[in-house]
């Protein structure tokens, strides 16, 4: 009876100082508001210190699969953990060694996190595993240099120096598209971009009066497997013998499959991918696999001399390469279709009922609105981005890759360049409205929407390099206004400027244009 006692009081007494935390931190949220820091303040050398170093391991990781398997989960939430750990963990060895720091704020945090992800984006959206790699004289052979349509001269070898210029080109337009309509998409409209959410939640989890033993233990658990993942990949690189040796190429299945690529290479990195992916892209890629080099590719690979030319290699176009690349394209364009479609009109229908809405409510009733958001809706519009700023930067950048692009492209008309230009942001409002609502970046779609149409308009001479590059441009632009209003939820929700947003996407991105290069030739010479 004493013991029930004892745990009932001591369970009161737990219970009281849980309720005392959550009332100091309700009370502590207006001084918060409160002591803000400026947006300058909130862009700090440490804080680009970190982006750079999370934003160089990301893009290492990102482009790596990029190249091999073609999907790159969404990695935000783990950059904000990253940041983080990092600055947390440098502001506590100075303290020790009795040096004096700025306090870390959720501000800074979300900084962080807005560099780092721009910088390791360009390795996913700036087209090394698609429309750059694309234009390299080995697809060019490979397609068969007596194919009509496949002219001499229309490719472009990979090299550091133009990617970097291309990639400064046309990257920073999207930063600038949808800046004017920012309030509209994530105060007037509400749209949750659940990537957003979910690292401005993580964020603000962090920096609370139970923050850090949370982050403890995510830090812990972190390191554990990254350690493990680390020890088990030296060991793979340690007892390898040669390109086709060690576990990397294991027969688990036997030789037989083994010759026909059916092996597991126990790579920590895909695992951790297909960890992250759903179970539905996880089981239908390994459908897809077992239906295409189980039995298509054999099936008419033993047709060889009937459906394609024995003397002709199989990596040929004109040869068994053809049918498994345009079996898989037609199979990706007609469900890319049906999402592209689908999306499109579910984004005119909620648009649609969300100007209804705002025409019945003309003049919004923040009585009725929680006190947070009111804050948060105070903080985000005060310190706003000018109109004529988001405007003149976008024609500035505009102009400059009209003038460039045609120089370095001379098969893409600088006519066409402005087309796509003046039609891109809408077709980035499109994009951002439909990700604010799905989560889903729909950028590829819209540049294989845009390279069909230029590979027409330009004919069979240029169509290959002006189709190529288009899509480039219109997915470039999309996809970047798309993931900077991502950033913008996240700073909405952590009280974070949007100016201080951003420049650190800017900067952020100016990174990136330099290490995706990088990193694409490092994994190339691997």
């Amino acid at each position: 009876m004493m013991n029930c006692l004892g745990m009932r009081a001591s369970d009161r007494g737990e219970m009281m100082e849980i309720e005392k935390e959550d009332l100091e931190e309700i009370t502590e949220q207006p001084e918060d508001v409160k002591r803000i820091p400026p947006w300058r303040k909130q862009i700090t050398i440490r804080g680009i210190v970190a982006s750079l170093f999370i934003g160089i391991i990301y893009s290492v990781i990102v482009m790596k699969l990029n190249l091999t398997t073609g999907l790159v989960p969404n990695l935000n939430v783990s950059a904000a953990l990253l940041a983080f750990v990092f600055i947390r963990t440098w502001t506590k060895l100075l303290q020790k060694a009795k040096f004096t720091t700025s306090p870390f704020t959720r501000q800074e945090n979300t900084v962080i996190q807005t560099c780092a992800v721009a910088c390791y984006s360009i390795s996913v959206g700036g087209g090394f595993g698609s429309y750059l790699l694309g234009l390299n004289n080995r697809t060019y052979e490979e397609a068969g240099a007596d194919t009509e349509g496949n002219s001499p001269g229309s490719y472009k070898e990979p090299g550091l120096d133009w990617m970097i210029g291309f990639l400064f080109v046309v990257s920073f337009v999207g930063l600038l598209a949808l800046i004017p309509l920012r309030k509209i998409m994530i105060i007037d409209y509400k749209l949750r971009y659940p990537s957003g959410t979910a690292t401005a939640v993580l964020i603000n989890g962090f920096h609370t009066t139970k923050g850090d033993k949370m982050a403890k233990k995510q830090v812990r658990g972190f390191m554990k497997f990254c350690s493990l993942s680390f020890i088990w990949s030296f060991f793979q690189w340690f007892y390898s013998g040669g390109e086709q040796c060690g576990f990397v190429n294991f027969p688990t299945f036997g030789l037989k499959a083994w010759k026909r690529s059916f092996y597991f290479d126990f790579s920590m990195t895909y695992i951790g991918a297909g960890m992250i992916c759903s179970h539905l892209v996880n089981l239908s890629l390994l459908l897809g696999a077992v239906l295409s080099w189980g039995v298509m590719w054999p099936l008419i690979g033993a047709k060889k001399g009937d459906w394609f030319p024995q003397s002709i290699k199989e990596s040929s176009m004109k040869s068994l390469n053809g049918y498994k690349v345009f079996i898989s394209i037609a199979l990706i364009l007609g469900d890319g279709l049906y999402n592209f479609m689908k999306t499109i009109l579910f984004t005119v229908r909620s648009m649609y009922y969300a100007f209804n809405k705002k025409n019945l409510k003309a003049v919004s009733d923040e009585k009725n609105q929680p006190l947070d958001d009111v804050r948060r809706n105070e903080v985000f519009i005060r310190e706003t981005i000018p109109f004529w700023v988001a405007c003149l930067g976008y024609m500035v950048f505009s102009i400059i890759s009209i003038i460039v692009i045609p120089i370095m492209f001379p098969q893409l008309k600088w006519y066409y360049v402005l087309v796509a230009y003046i039609l891109a942001p809408s077709l980035s409002f499109c994009n951002a409205y439909g990700a604010g609502l799905t989560d889903m970046n729909m950028a590829y779609n819209y540049g294989k929407v845009a390279l069909f149409v230029l590979a027409a308009l330009t004919g069979k001479d240029n169509g290959v390099v002006a189709g190529l590059i288009g899509c480039g441009l219109i997915k470039s632009i999309v996809s970047i206004s798309s993931d900077l209003m991502h950033d913008f939820k996240t700073g909405h929700l952590t009280l974070t400027s949007p100016r201080s947003m951003l420049v650190s996407q800017g900067i952020g991105t100016a990174i990136g244009c330099v290490v995706a290069p990088l990193t694409f030739f490092l994994l190339q010479g691997l």
